[in-house]
């Protein structure tokens, strides 16, 4: 009689799924595998939804994120000019925007004779010299080059209401903010460690207490090694991943000088060159909805009043995609 020969598999070769269980690396600061998972398995539908009233999250087409931060730039500063107030904004760097909204104010000749930026953050060296004005890979250069420099003359404010970090300031940038009354706007978003500015939740400048960590102020900290990643696919360093060429260090505002704002505006809306692709997909979540906590220094704008926008493409689900390598 003919055997059959059953098929028995190799034991070192397993065809089912098994369970590998491991921890964070140990330079991921935010390592809360129950938290981390459940603000993963956020759905689309239920991203808006928050138990704060004041921190309005609002789901846009992706086209329409940059429209809604100019219009709200624009409207604040043309109400500046029709009455009269003063207008103290804190201002992140989307170089490219801040042209537009240059181009809108030109053409409505609108006075921003009352307006005051203040830079959110700036480059710093190993030895915390922060990078002056005339660097063009600087956030304060952008500001001026994209943004001041394109108003016409007769309609900016004086050169010294624009600010920028320097060596000299730093220790009293804070103060400076809050001399002017404190901001009315502080504009952001999340980087991928969820800092907001430069406020990196594992540099050692920032370290501290929930408590006490509201109450610090601008200063020169390290960044992540997220951030060097991050930052080094910016088209000003040639969208190459050069870590040598993001510096080590910034100058930013403290968690206190967001507090301080009157009110805020966030949005969300990085991709990797406009593909699907988006680290800001989970950081997005984890700081809209996980903890506050200083390891996710933009999980604070949840107990504050809060404007959030977040593209289409961000607020997918998060989900496996085996046809996806890199």
């Amino acid at each position: 009689m003919k055997q059959t020969q059953k098929f028995e598999p190799d034991p070192g070769h397993n065809t089912g799924h098994q369970q590998f269980d491991f921890n964070p690396s140990e330079w991921v600061p935010f390592k809360d595998k129950k938290e981390i998972n459940r603000v993963l398995a956020i759905k689309r539908e239920d991203i808006e939804r928050h138990e704060n009233p004041d921190f309005k999250i609002k789901v846009l087409p992706d086209s329409d994120v940059e429209y809604y931060w100019i219009t709200d730039m624009f409207r604040r500063i043309k109400h500046s000019s029709d009455t009269g107030e003063k207008l103290v904004m804190i201002l992140p760097n989307p170089a490219p925007l801040y042209r537009h909204l240059a181009r809108l104010i030109n053409a409505c000749n609108i006075d921003c004779r009352n307006v005051y930026a203040f830079a959110m953050d700036e480059y710093a060296d190993e030895n915390g010299n922060i990078a002056p004005e005339g660097w063009e890979f600087g956030f304060t250069h952008a500001m001026m080059k994209y943004f001041y420099y394109e108003l016409d003359k007769r309609l900016r404010p004086p050169k010294e209401q624009f600010v920028g970090f320097t060596n000299k300031n730093v220790h009293d940038y804070s103060k400076m903010i809050a001399d002017r009354g404190g901001a009315d706007i502080c504009y952001s978003g999340p980087g991928w460690t969820g800092h907001l500015a430069f406020i990196e939740p594992d540099a050692p400048e920032f370290r501290g207490s929930l408590e006490d960590w509201k109450q610090m102020g601008a200063r020169v900290c390290t960044l992540s090694p997220f951030t060097l990643a991050q930052n080094s696919l910016h088209g000003v360093f040639g969208k190459s991943g050069n870590l040598a060429a993001v510096p080590p260090k910034a100058a930013t505002i403290g968690p206190a000088d967001v507090i301080n704002a009157k009110h805020r505006f966030d949005t969300h809306a990085i991709t990797v060159h406009g593909t699907t692709t988006a680290w800001q997909r989970f950081t997005t979540r984890l700081v809209l909805h996980g903890p506050v906590t200083p390891l996710v220094p933009e999980s604070i704008l949840q107990t504050l009043r809060t404007d959030v926008y977040v593209s289409e493409t961000i607020a997918q689900n998060i989900e496996t995609d085996w046809n996806k390598g890199y």
